[in-house]
């Protein structure tokens, strides 16, 4: 398994403030095996739903955290005040590509249309080998079922291998995250190698 002391993990989720209180209690959950392991928070540098939640959790129990915002976001005033480092971005592209930069892992808790984003860019990094490292979906009470559903449809309608499900990591609790991160290897470049498809002939 590996160590992530010292580590830096990416959490992606929601924003909105009407984020349910289980789903909340989830990104504790994820705060405190976070903290345990030794690792520090990397993420999107909000206040409010989740993301302000899983930001508070880790600096409660004493956790670092380092938010990435775009300056536009700045200037509606949703940035978190109390974070240990929050980095400025001029656009939304370049705050990807730092919430991925020297991480260990990512996690995807539950979230709108951007964690959405966020996640489907990194597996698609993954499946490029531009990010090597673990992508955990946090499938808490099946919110991510339709994706997964569709991500399993690609596959047998072949635009997807069937290796390419081992891009990402399926974890039902919120508080497994972590685990799922220690224990996922490194992704094998030898299977991103094909990517040519046979087609069906009548």
């Amino acid at each position: 398994m590996k160590d992530l002391n010292q580590a830096r993990i990416t959490v992606y989720c929601a924003s909105s403030a009407m984020s349910s209180e289980k789903h909340l209690l989830g990104a504790d959950q994820v705060a405190a095996s976070l903290v345990e392991a030794g690792a520090s928070l990397v993420y999107g540098g909000g206040k409010t739903g989740l993301m302000g939640r899983v930001a508070d959790a880790v600096l409660a129990l004493g956790g670092k955290v380092q938010g990435v915002m775009p300056a536009f976001l700045f200037a509606n005033e949703v940035n978190h005040p109390g974070l240990t480092e929050l980095i400025q971005v001029e656009n939304m592209r370049e705050r990807k590509h730092l919430l991925m930069h020297d991480t260990e892992g990512i996690i995807a808790l539950p979230g709108g249309c951007g964690t959405l984003e966020e996640l489907m860019e990194a597996i698609t990094l993954k499946r490029l080998g531009q990010y090597l490292k673990p992508v955990v979906i946090v499938n808490q009470d099946g919110f991510y079922d339709p994706l997964i559903e569709m991500l399993d449809s690609m596959v047998e309608q072949q635009f997807m291998r069937p290796e390419h499900l081992d891009l990402f990591t399926v974890v039902m609790q919120p508080a497994d995250a972590i685990d799922a991160i220690r224990r996922t290897p490194d992704i094998d470049k030898s299977i991103l190698q094909k990517a040519t498809y046979k087609t069906k002939t009548s």
